[in-house]
């Protein structure tokens, strides 16, 4: 019971390293080599100079202490972590030059992207270009983070006023600085016409309505709507006319004061029938206003051409790398499966510090601390090479059964259950789950998720068993091929299925799988 327990962390920790994907495994093993001394990463090289090294531990120092326990002890150690690292390096990469690994390392730091900016704080930027006193910076930075992540106000101006913090230091301050930077007033100038005083100490460019209608508040007031409007107004004439909207309507409707002309049958659309629009009943919407389809049709160009998210075009993204742990190539006829071993380096024991604890004296704190870092490596490496092991055994596996995927595509993807796989293995089904979590396989039909091949199926009439990947695939082909004017129901996918497939398949089933592939229903992929 206590060794079990003793190993009981080991074996979570062996767990985690097996779900880790190829990039968070490589940052585990840095982060391992910082911490323990006694790894170090294989370099060209360095293997023959670890072996020549390590001859010399049989030398004196060995004998010295060969009837001794924990030489022996320690012997058993070094002799256990050898096996392991000559396991590790079967098959595994040969390391390139020092000077080829640095560049690779350094093009990757060069490579690396920059922390993407979120949208308020692109969005924050903009207030530069225009002017406003402390007070209204604040407020306008307030209304920018409290937007959602398509430029929209969820809450309205008056719960938005109650929440809008603004200290009255600040207004304070401002005012200070106000009298700090205002230039005496000139005898001549309190001589001249009051017309001309007010024209010189205009600003260059004349205000619009809106920056003249600025609400006047005390600075030790708490914000009001007047002023949340009047900055949110100046937004958005600085960055989207429909920033800060509070849903789709509103947003549209915006847009649409901007126009130049008159768009009557627009706003109508947009006021009274969005929703039939999403829903494409265009015979509905022409009824009500009493136009043709066509015209509608041809106002509803008009309407697609305006952004239903304002703020989209604010804030970075950066795309997701995927690097495939698995890959798969063809090679006469045979498919190879193997594991993408470039970015995971080889692992050593450093031959300094294995001479230093074949040197240090029994009882020596030295000692005990080097046989620490010891087990942890051997218990490390041996994680490590138990994790590629798994993975291997548990890939061939997955493409013994998915050759049809391999040859003829998604069509032909195999249903496969976990359990499948881990009784061939002979692991638990949960060591599959952790082993394909979050990993990549590299196909000749593209790259994939291990978990996008382990999926349920359908029995064919003719005996067969379709998965339900392949069958969403064949629904896809329908309704690509299907006639715009008259879209397929559900029902007629069902029949079609079992007719040209021998699919034999529920309504409700279609249109289950017809919602996960994002596919609108027949009525809304009509076109009139």
């Amino acid at each position: 019971m206590e060794q079990r327990l003793i190993q009981s962390p080991q074996m979570i920790q062996a767990m985690k390293i097996l779900q880790l994907g190829t990039l968070d495994l490589r940052e585990r093993i840095d982060q391992e080599l910082v911490e323990n001394p006694m790894l170090e990463e294989v370099v060209e090289g360095s293997e023959e100079r670890a072996a020549g090294e390590g001859g010399d531990f049989d030398g004196d120092s060995a004998q010295a202490t060969k009837g001794d326990a924990e030489s022996e002890e320690v012997h058993r150690l070094l002799d256990v972590l050898e096996r392991i690292e000559r396991d590790f390096g079967e098959g595994g990469r040969s390391s390139g030059a020092d000077g080829e690994e640095g560049d690779r390392k350094l093009q990757a730091l060069a490579n690396a992207p920059s922390v993407p900016k979120t949208m308020a704080e692109a969005l924050s930027e903009e207030l530069a270009f225009i002017e406003l006193s402390r007070r209204k910076r604040a407020i306008a930075e307030f209304l920018i983070f409290s937007l959602d992540e398509r430029g929209y106000l969820p809450e309205d101006l008056e719960t938005l006023a109650a929440e809008c913090p603004i200290a009255e230091a600040d207004d304070e301050a401002e005012a200070d600085e106000e009298k700090q930077e205002a230039p005496p007033a000139s005898p001549a100038a309190d001589a001249s016409d009051p017309h001309d005083a007010k024209d010189e100490a205009a600003p260059e460019a004349a205000p619009s309505t809106e920056e003249a209608r600025e609400p006047e508040v005390d600075a030790d007031s708490p914000v009001q709507v007047e002023e949340l409007r009047w900055v949110l107004e100046r937004l958005r004439g600085l960055i989207h006319p429909a920033l800060g909207a509070h849903d789709l309507r509103e947003a549209l409707l915006l847009q649409l004061d901007h126009l130049d002309g008159d768009h009557p049958i627009l706003r109508t659309i947009v006021e009274d029938h969005l929703e039939d629009v999403q829903n494409n009943r265009l015979p509905r919407i022409a009824k009500a206003t009493g136009q043709t389809i066509e015209t509608i049709q041809e106002v509803l160009e008009s309407l697609r051409r305006l952004d239903p998210t304002p703020a989209a075009e604010y804030g970075e993204s950066v795309a997701t790398i995927i690097v495939p742990d698995v890959v798969v190539e063809e090679d006469e006829g045979q498919y190879v499966v193997r594991l993408e071993r470039a970015r995971i380096p080889r692992l050593q024991l450093s031959p300094t510090y294995r001479k230093l604890l074949e040197e240090s004296q029994k009882g020596d704190g030295t000692q005990a601390w080097l046989k620490k870092r010891l087990e942890s490596a051997r218990w490390f490496i041996d994680a490590i090479t138990q994790r590629q092991s798994t993975l291997e055994r548990i890939a061939n596996v997955i493409f013994q059964r998915q050759r049809p995927f391999l040859e003829r595509g998604l069509t032909a993807l195999q249903p496969l259950r976990m359990q499948e796989v881990a009784d061939e293995v002979h692991v638990h089904i949960s060591t599959v789950s952790r082993a394909v979590s979050g990993k990549y396989a590299q196909t000749p039909r593209g790259i994939f998720p291990l978990k996008f091949f382990f999926s349920g199926g359908t029995k064919k009439e003719t005996g067969e068993v379709a998965s339900q990947v392949s069958i969403q695939q064949r629904m896809k082909e329908l309704v690509g091929k299907e006639d715009k004017k008259k879209p397929l129901s559900d029902e007629e996918i069902a029949v079609l299925l079992k007719e040209r497939d021998n699919i034999q398949i529920a309504r409700r089933t279609v249109s289950k799988y017809r919602k996960m592939l994002g596919i609108p229903s027949s009525s809304q992929r009509r076109t009139y």
